[in-house]
């Protein structure tokens, strides 16, 4: 841990030792003075020695509580630097993303940078990946509009970390945390300057994974804040109106500069709708009590 470090950069991480080793590269090519950069690893049953030995500069501790959540906590914990900037394992943080982190510091209570996406296999894009490609981060509807910046690309102080306290697990804890730091009269601020990427979900199957877990995340948050037969008539009403989000989406996807050509245009077409869909039964099925 370098001497009086003032900034300390937490990264959660799960069996995902391809991304995290391209992370930190991309991280440890800046300058790391005053910074203490932190792994928490969740568990993984993949090595973690090679990366170890490849960057001795980076500190790895162990989580044994599954979810980011508390790996997150664990890197408060463990370090000791006033500001502390939360990056996720699979981003790939900006040449000059820790220099302009460290600039945002105190710019706000909370700041929240920019992340954009891109693809890990050659053209042309699966349905998956340009349905990513036009929704997967919309960060400043997330931060100007909802007030909440997802923790891939966050920065707070200790200081107001601890006064909120710590993120909760079980919940889409990025979200239900800087809306609780907003409930205690926080502000949050957007940096676009403080970018990092991050790779579309390349099938079907990752897709699905990722909506799974968000939408068990959100409704385990709106039952907290809905509780009773009324919160999961709300909820069900809401699973209508996703589905009905699909086609109302549509021209934005079909009209995206960022696709190329019909075919791309198509199979995001179909994911769109196909997800929305999916998003709605899933969430109907937990309005009437059952899991997904």
């Amino acid at each position: 841990m370098p001497d009086k470090a003032q900034h300390a950069v937490i990264i959660p991480h799960f069996n995902d030792t391809v991304r995290l080793g391209r992370c930190l590269s991309a991280l440890v090519a800046s300058d790391l003075a005053a910074t203490e950069v932190v792994v928490v690893d969740n568990g993984s049953s993949e090595p973690l020695e090679p990366l170890r030995a490849a960057f001795p500069q980076v500190r790895f501790v162990v989580e044994t509580r599954k979810g980011a959540a508390h790996a997150r906590n664990r890197g408060v914990a463990e370090t000791t630097a006033p500001w502390l900037i939360f990056l996720d394992c699979d981003c790939v943080p900006a040449a000059d993303w820790l220099e302009r982190a460290r600039r945002a510091c105190g710019r706000a209570d909370l700041v929240g940078g920019a992340i954009t996406v891109f693809d890990e296999t050659p053209p042309p894009r699966t349905g998956a990946q340009a349905f990513e490609t036009v929704f997967a981060f919309n960060y400043r509807e997330y931060i100007e509009k909802k007030h909440f910046s997802v923790t891939a690309n966050l920065i707070t102080s200790r200081a107001v970390f601890e006064a909120v306290g710590p993120f909760e697990p079980g919940l889409s804890e990025d979200a239900e945390w800087c809306l609780r730091a907003r409930a205690r009269g926080y502000g949050i601020a957007l940096d676009p300057a403080v970018r990092v990427a991050h790779p579309t979900r390349a099938d079907w199957p990752a897709l699905e994974r990722k909506w799974r877990r968000i939408t068990r995340e959100m409704f385990a948050l709106h039952r907290r804040d809905h509780p009773g037969a009324a919160g999961r008539l709300r909820w069900a009403l809401r699973a209508l109106a996703v589905a009905a989000s699909g086609l109302a989406h549509l021209p934005r996807l079909v009209a995206s500069p960022a696709l190329s050509g019909a075919g791309e245009r198509w199979r995001g077409a179909l994911t769109l709708l196909r997800l929305r869909w999916t998003r709605c039964l899933w969430m109907l099925r937990q309005a009437a009590g059952l899991t997904i």
